[in-house]
């Protein structure tokens, strides 16, 4: 049967359409599908140029401990990574506090945004303390009493201070040598003069300036803590860890202090505690506490030899004869007074302490057994 022209122009320009789409829709495919292999390879590059490491999720202050809770993994571009930032979380956990049996010590912060270390022992949280004689971790049990732990590597402290999100390298950490000798005790200073910034937790020299300009290292890089009283910092005293020797030595210093007119013992704080070494200290001591030092049983062999080491020479007693006691022999009779009055001030400002200290105990007892009935 004959076709109508019409109905074969018709059929022959569908036909030509569905070509005209097959090309096309092949075009497309073609560009879809090389624009899939583009971005395959893209993400397999990528891929390959990328590394895990592991970053701070908070704030961390110099000399903080780190605890595994502050480091979250995350993969970065290997070119903004530094050769040393750290990618293995057994680094990590490699000095992480943790107890024997394996329970982890966390970090939590309290309302004043403090960090605190915690453990859970089957199900229960405690708050961890460190015992200030001895250095030793424990955590108060149900019935109040010390449960010492063992932990199972010395912890990484920050060296300086870092922001959340700050990659972590090992150039930023470093093991904790805070290590308690049994000569140590906690002192009590209240004739220091302090930064107006000084806060418990920095580290700090304490320094013996003369009037002639002469300024000396009396004790090295010791952590502060500033006493609590009614709620309120003190603003004229600190608590510092000294070992026998370095007990020995402030005291010779504030006795200095007290004769010389316009001499000033004061408190340096370090920038960066976590990065800078202690400095050596320069005060030279006078003769009676020179003689007690080489005859007192509770210094310790190690600091004894160091003692030996600085008085060695004959440098220290120079020192002291041209640079102090010829200014204390200058005061006279007034050096004597200045010590009966500068030590006088001192002790009734420890009374005072102590009592507004116990009446914010006692303020605080009382808040409670009202709140209680």
């Amino acid at each position: 049967m004959a076709t109508n022209p019409m109905q074969r122009k018709a059929r022959n320009s569908f036909l030509l359409g569905m070509l005209v789409m097959l090309l096309i829709s092949g075009v497309v495919i073609a560009l879809l599908f090389m624009q899939l292999l583009g971005k395959m390879q893209e993400e397999k590059e990528e891929l390959a140029n990328s590394v895990n490491a592991y970053v701070l999720n908070q704030d961390v202050r110099s000399g903080q401990v780190i605890t595994t809770d502050m480091l979250t993994l995350q993969t970065v571009n290997r070119s903004l990574v530094p050769s040393n930032a750290t990618s293995d979380l057994s680094v990590i956990q490699n000095y992480a506090l943790q107890d024997k049996e394996g329970n982890d010590i966390y970090t939590k912060y309290n309302s004043n945004n403090e960090p605190q270390l915690y453990i859970t022992i089957d199900g229960t949280e405690y708050e961890v303390y460190q015992e200030e004689e001895t250095d030793n971790y424990y955590y108060n049990a149900r019935n109040n009493e010390k449960q010492y732990l063992e932990l199972n590597s010395v912890p990484l402290v920050a060296k300086v201070d870092m922001n959340a999100n700050t990659l972590i390298t090992t150039e930023l950490l470093s093991k904790s040598d805070n290590v308690v000798q049994d000569d140590v005790r906690k002192q009590e200073y209240n004739m220091l003069v302090l930064p107006v910034d000084l806060s418990t937790g920095d580290y700090v020299d304490i320094r013996l300036m003369l009037p002639s300009g002469q300024d000396y290292i009396v004790v090295a890089k010791k952590e502060v803590e500033i006493p609590v009283i009614g709620g309120v910092d003190s603003a004229d005293t600190i608590w510092v860890n000294l070992s026998e020797d370095e007990i020995l030595h402030m005291s010779c210093a504030i006795i200095d202090a007290y004769q010389i007119t316009g001499a000033k013992l004061y408190v340096a704080k370090y920038t960066e505690a976590g990065m800078q070494a202690a400095a050596t200290p320069t005060y030279p001591i006078n003769e009676s506490t020179s003689r007690l030092l080489e005859n007192d049983p509770n210094i310790l062999d190690r600091a004894m030899e160091e003692i030996r080491a600085r008085y060695s020479n004959t440098d220290g007693a120079t020192l002291r004869n041209e640079y102090i006691n010829s200014v204390i022999n200058n005061q006279g009779e007034q050096s004597q007074t200045n010590i009966q009055t500068n030590m006088q001030e001192s002790i009734t400002n420890s009374k005072n302490s102590r009592q507004e200290y116990l009446d914010s105990l006692s303020a605080a007892a009382t808040t409670t057994t009202t709140t209680a009935q």
